[in-house]
């Protein structure tokens, strides 16, 4: 245990004290999206609207002293509003790349699925590979940059699913769901005669995000517990209830969240809870269901807590 990890303790107190002024009662949610930009991954939100999708986000951008940028999908979105570029000058003669909003630190892509596949793939070089390609001329991402993208499940009016490629670009996917009464009766209160997000000020620098990020890299996984790890994920790739199993991008990103957890919980070593706790966030939306047990109602979530339920935990 470094002697930085107390003090960046009390940069994530405060972040996650920050983030609970403007949503309530969702401190599990608060979690897994702190997590997720300490683990240098991507957030995808899919909730019906209304639940606090688009303020969870906007909260952790501001909670953050970063460029923020926010795009609205819709369905006559071009790949060029996102990444940007090249316009003509006519003084010149010469065309000048204009940057698009995905230069940014953290970027909300509101309503993903709105928008075309055509549109929703601009963002996979950029999620995977923090740059963009534009004309054939390269062009990096600033760090740390973080795509936290909203959607509307898929059976709502106008909105078009995300193609395997793109959700395997999210280190974790998850859902608020509706508030319980005494946390929607704290929310009316607080929003009586104006918006907490107007409250919410930087707590945290993108310099101390990018050394967490270095730290929680660091963080010791013994090889009882990797393999652990891949034994999870290997068997959702032999369930014969899946016609799509987890990528090996999945194990780095298990791995890697797991390392959030550990270093949020003030430890230096992942531990099999550690795994347990974040394999549904970072594994349903990553495997598919065949035909036959997508009409059985079994849910992705049922299968992954069986699959761990099932898997022999180191000692």
């Amino acid at each position: 245990m470094t002697a930085e990890f107390p003090a960046y303790m009390e940069k994530v107190s405060s972040l996650r004290h920050s983030l609970a002024k403007a949503i309530q009662g969702k401190d599990e949610a608060i979690e897994l999206l702190i997590m997720s930009l300490l683990a240098n991954g991507h957030a995808l939100l899919e909730d019906v609207p209304g639940v606090g999708k688009t303020t969870l986000a906007k909260a952790l951008a501001k909670s953050i002293s970063a460029d923020f940028q926010r795009i609205q999908f819709t369905p006559d979105l071009l790949p060029s509003d996102i990444t940007g570029s090249p316009v003509y000058n006519p003084n010149t003669g010469e065309f000048k790349f204009k940057e698009g909003p995905v230069f940014s630190n953290v970027l909300l892509a509101d309503e993903i699925n709105r928008a075309s596949p055509r549109t929703q793939s601009a963002l996979l070089e950029a999620m995977s590979e923090t740059q963009v390609t534009v004309a054939g001329e390269k062009f990096s991402l600033k760090p740390p940059f973080l795509v936290i993208a909203t959607q509307n499940p898929v059976d709502f009016h106008g909105t078009y699913p995300l193609p395997e490629a793109q959700l395997d670009r999210f280190a974790i996917q998850f859902g608020l769901d509706y508030p319980d009464l005494e946390a929607e009766l704290e929310m009316l209160k607080s929003r009586k005669d104006h918006n907490p997000l107007d409250d919410i000020k930087p707590v945290i620098s993108c310099d101390e995000i990018r050394k967490m990020q270095d730290l929680v890299r660091h963080i010791e996984i013994e090889e009882s517990v990797s393999r652990y790890l891949l034994a999870i994920i290997r068997s959702t790739r032999e369930d014969g209830r899946l016609r799509l199993g987890a990528s090996p991008r999945s194990s780095l990103m298990i791995s890697r969240c797991a390392q959030a957890i550990a270093f949020v919980n003030n430890r230096n070593y992942v531990i099999p809870d550690d795994i347990q706790k974040i394999a549904l966030p970072v594994l349903a939306h990553r495997i598919m269901l065949n035909n036959q047990t997508m009409h059985s109602g079994v849910s992705k979530a049922d299968i992954i807590s069986d699959i761990v339920q099932k898997t022999q935990t180191p000692l």
